[in-house]
């Protein structure tokens, strides 16, 4: 979707989900995904995603097809041999590496929300966020932070900012809420408003 495009209603929106391929260890993280999946779902927003079947991935995608959303999934063909593969998706786009997965969700989508996960989800949350501080088209970049899972992160971050090493603008890109509803509400405005 061009910057330029007038968006009017959500059914155009895609926004892309971070977030692990494990579930936790506490039943909140998986409940969270899933009310993020059916959230997307009824605001008439596509879901992109990492393409698997497995924990909160899995999850997300699971309720949002449920609720009868549209999901894309963009898996490396490095994990379709691993069996991890999301068979029952709208879509699901097989790409070359990890490298180009990142650059085929971020053309895919208007908005970007993290739910809990670990390297791969910081790899991808911080991959997208220093590319909008080097010039790719802003967008909502937004991090759920429930029961304050990234409240470390957060504090990390802030201090970068304080110590000279993260500019504040660039760390404003970063927006949190503690509930799914939340951040998609808060996403679905910012777009809607452009």
């Amino acid at each position: 979707m061009s910057g330029s495009k007038k968006l009017t209603d959500s059914n155009a929106l895609a926004i892309c989900l971070f977030c692990g391929s494990a579930s936790g260890t506490l039943p909140v993280f998986a409940d969270v995904a899933g009310r993020l999946g059916a959230a997307l779902a009824a605001s008439g927003v596509t879901l992109i995603y990492g393409g698997a079947s497995i924990g909160l991935m899995g999850i997300a995608a699971d309720a949002a097809l449920a609720a009868g959303g549209r999901v894309i999934g963009v898996l490396p063909e490095s994990l379709r041999s691993r069996d991890v593969a999301h068979l029952k998706l709208t879509e699901l786009r097989i790409t070359p590496d990890l490298a180009s997965r990142k650059l085929e969700m971020l053309a895919a989508s208007d908005a970007f929300i993290t739910l809990p996960g670990g390297i791969g989800t910081l790899d991808e949350l911080f991959e997208i966020w220093t590319l909008m501080q080097l010039g790719a088209r802003r967008r909502p970049l937004i991090l759920i932070n429930h029961d304050g899972y990234y409240d470390n992160l957060l504090a990390f971050l802030r201090g970068s900012v304080r110590d000279g090493f993260l500019q504040r603008e660039t760390f404003e890109l970063l927006v949190a809420f503690e509930t799914p509803e939340d951040a998609v509400a808060a996403a679905l405005r910012s777009l809607l408003s452009r």
